[in-house]
């Protein structure tokens, strides 16, 4: 028995030591893995807004960042304590010193600090974040430690407490609501508040010291709920604290991807994205309470409440990516959505910390609903956001950047199926439609088409075959803007003539006219609940491969200077194919759909490479807070969710010779492409779990349970690999979602 104790202790002891290894491990990769992070690239616009070079942990409320016009410019105006939303509004306004926009040096930015110093002063700010606080510090080399806290907005900023020590509080008003912020100094200060232009102007004053510490909450609740958060999250003074555990949460979060093989660059590059991807949505529960602009109501809820989200742009890549990494939280995401429907009467489009945010155009929350549905994320009211998208396709307009109820153009797409556009030159005469948005007929038909395919899907869920029949056959909507004898999406007037344009160019700006910004030869392809569909219009499969070809090869017809000074999102051009723009996403990879996955894997190369490289200009378009970077972060790991909705994935060419993913049940999934190198981008053959697959694409369900997909690579294309139409990834209107979601 003695022995048998023995025995067991040394197994135990074993066993300790191999997990403590394990962990030891993990910890040095995860901590290689922040270290590739590099905040700085895409901080220059190509044309549009740059990246900021921005401090925050994953889906947090305090997010921070120099406020400048783009990393070129030579001044820093000040420091917001947080932000309302992604490119949107700065709320409150820090500085240390005179409070004037001062010149900068030593800037040193990761995803769990920041540091810089002003050139005059030699005054140094660093700073580290909490989840709903942040810690900055100032070194005053003079030993005069002045410090300006103003608004940005409108609002107050006032000193709260009596005596030599006293806080400093404030309220920000923006887009009908209300920012508050509760702040302490490390030294006694005296404070002088003077009326702004637009709000208050604080200044704090320390003396005989040469490091002034101000830690702060925020909250869209209270003042005293952001002294809550404050003493909560930072409950002690000291920046390293902070900092470490911002690291350390940041650890783990990119430690769920581990990347063997490729470049440094391209590790930078990939690490970089992941971190962009982890921004939103954005958790502003607080000790169980949230305050919601959708119905202007605190709430007391156990789940946590996510915002901001501009689900035009995040539906096609980062919400898939987030449902591979964390679909607990991608659940809560989706019930903050049928939430916020059950609070305001409309399923939201962009969900902002302050309501709906009128923008873009179509009811992609279907999507996002389904897609996650198929894929095996069930803990959210599928009903009552089934009867949300569904009221948003029956009573709210289709009309872009509108909100109101359905109005005349959506009785006339009811009746006809399809958004009639006007002639050049013709007035607009129908209320409600956007000067400077215009109708945009064929991606407004384009996108409800694939969205209520998606509803059809969640209608099937539901047991309402009749629903699914309805929502099925206007999915098919899509064909009614399919020019056959020019092989294009093209608009047509409200007697169903074809209208007379050049589809490269025409439309006004942004082609809003007829299209969305984007022009012709991009929506042409923006089907993806039908692809086979497609392409038996454009004359088969052959023809359709031809066009694919063309895209990528056709010039603009006219200078860039004009070409962009009318299509400024169509940036990064590679003939007409624009990777500066989300529509684009999925194009690449339709080879694998029409029998030549080596074009898949030889175009996606070619477009990281030519547009995602490790240097301030390293994002080809607005970003959107993950939107881009997520089509990055599939991208190199080798694969890519094309018809969002369908739980498969598309094998593209992988960046790496190796990628684990860690994910939440415990399960590893690896992508093995030994080989793989910039010459060597070529799939020649395909194994999950070992078994030889003569296809180029794999069940969601193949992820999530675990496994290998081995990519055997080469520098020669198997032009025989994936050729056949019996290989092909599901790509017809027909194809139930239920038949590739086994577990």
């Amino acid at each position: 028995m003695m022995a048998a104790m023995t025995s067991a202790v040394r197994t135990r002891t074993r066993k300790l030591l191999l997990t403590l290894c394990a962990t030891a491990t993990l910890s040095l990769a995860a901590a290689a893995q922040v270290d590739y992070v590099d905040p700085t690239i895409g901080n220059v616009g190509i044309l549009l807004e740059p990246t900021r070079p921005a401090a925050y942990l994953p889906n947090s409320m305090v997010r921070m960042y120099p406020i400048r016009p783009d990393a070129l410019s030579d001044q820093i105006q000040s420091f917001p304590l947080t932000i309302s939303s992604h490119r949107m509004h700065e709320l409150f306004s820090i500085m240390p010193g005179a409070a004037a926009p001062a010149a900068y040096d030593q800037e040193h930015p990761t995803p769990y600090a920041y540091s810089v110093r002003f050139d005059g002063s030699l005054i140094r700010t660093e700073f580290a974040p909490t989840e709903r606080a942040g810690y900055f510090r100032f070194t005053f080399p003079d030993g005069k430690a002045t410090v300006a806290l103003a608004n940005r907005l409108k609002g107050d900023v006032h000193a709260e407490g009596t005596g030599a020590m006293r806080a400093l509080a404030g309220q920000e008003d923006f887009d009908g609501m209300h920012a508050y912020f509760y702040g302490e100094f490390s030294h006694p200060v005296t404070y002088t508040v003077t009326d702004g232009t637009i709000g208050k102007h604080a200044v704090a004053s320390a003396k005989n010291t040469q490091t002034l510490d101000f830690r702060y909450g925020v909250s869209f609740i209270s003042v005293e709920q952001a002294k809550a958060n404050l003493h909560h999250e930072i409950p002690a003074w000291g920046l390293d604290t902070v900092r470490d555990a911002a690291r350390a949460r940041w650890n783990q979060t990119l430690g769920q991807i581990e990347v063997e093989g490729g470049t440094e660059a391209q590790k930078r590059v990939f690490y970089t994205a992941l971190y962009r991807s982890s921004e939103r949505m954005v958790n502003i529960t607080e000790d169980g309470r949230y305050y919601s602009n959708f119905d202007h109501t605190v709430h007391t809820d156990p789940r946590p409440f996510y915002v901001d989200n501009w689900l035009w742009d995040t539906y096609r890549a980062l919400e898939p990516l987030q449902t591979i990494l964390n679909p607990a939280t991608e659940a809560d995401k989706l019930q903050s959505y049928v939430r916020m429907y059950q609070q305001s009467g409309i399923m939201p489009t962009f969900a902002t910390v302050s309501g709906d945010y009128a923008c873009m155009n179509g009811n992609h929350a279907a999507a996002w609903f389904a897609d996650a549905w198929w894929k095996g994320v069930r803990d959210f009211d599928l009903p009552t956001a089934y009867e949300g998208v569904k009221k948003r396709s029956t009573d709210v307009t289709m009309l872009p950047w509108s909100l109101a109820p359905a109005g005349p153009l959506d009785a006339f797409y009811r009746e006809h199926g399809y958004m009639p556009a006007l002639h050049p030159g013709e007035p607009e005469t129908v209320p409600g439609v956007s000067p400077g948005e215009k109708r945009q007929p064929v991606p407004v038909t384009l996108g409800n088409s694939f969205d209520e395919w998606n509803i059809a899907q969640i209608a099937q869920v539901l047991n309402k075959p009749d629903d699914q029949a309805f929502y099925l056959k206007r999915a098919a909507n899509w064909k009614n803007v399919f020019r056959v004898d020019r092989g294009m999406m093209w608009p047509k007037d409200a007697a169903g003539k074809w209208i007379d344009i050049d589809p490269k160019f025409d439309g006004g700006m942004g082609a809003r006219d007829f299209y969305d910004e984007n022009n012709g030869y991009t929506y042409t392809w923006d089907v993806a609940h039908d692809f086979s569909g497609l392409f038996t219009l454009m004359g088969g499969m052959a023809k359709a491969q031809a066009s694919l070809d063309q895209l990528f090869r056709e010039p603009l017809g006219r200078s860039k200077y004009a070409f962009q000074a009318k299509l400024p999102d169509s940036t990064s051009m590679a003939g007409q194919f624009s990777m500066g723009n989300e529509p684009s996403f999925a194009i690449p990879y339709l080879y694998d759909r029409l029998g030549a996955p080596w074009k898949t894997q030889k175009r996606i190369r070619m477009l990281l490479e030519s547009f995602f490289p490790e240097s301030l200009t390293g994002i080809p378009g607005d970003e959107d807070g993950g939107g881009m970077s997520a089509f990055v972060v599939f991208s190199m790991m080798g694969f890519y969710p094309v018809s969002v909705g369908m739980p498969v994935y598309d094998i593209g060419s992988p960046v790496f010779t190796r990628v684990t993913i860690h994910l939440k049940n415990g399960h590893d999934f690896v992508v093995n492409a030994p080989g793989s190198s910039r010459d060597a981008k070529y799939v020649t053959a395909v194994r999950v779990n070992g078994k030889p697959m003569d296809r180029v694409w794999f069940r969601h369900a193949d992820l999530v349970n675990g496994g290998v997909l081995d990519l055997m690579m080469s520098d020669t294309p198997n032009t025989a690999l994936g050729a056949q139409p019996a290989s092909f990834p599901p790509d017809s209107m027909a194809v139930n979602p239920a038949d590739y979601a086994g577990r």
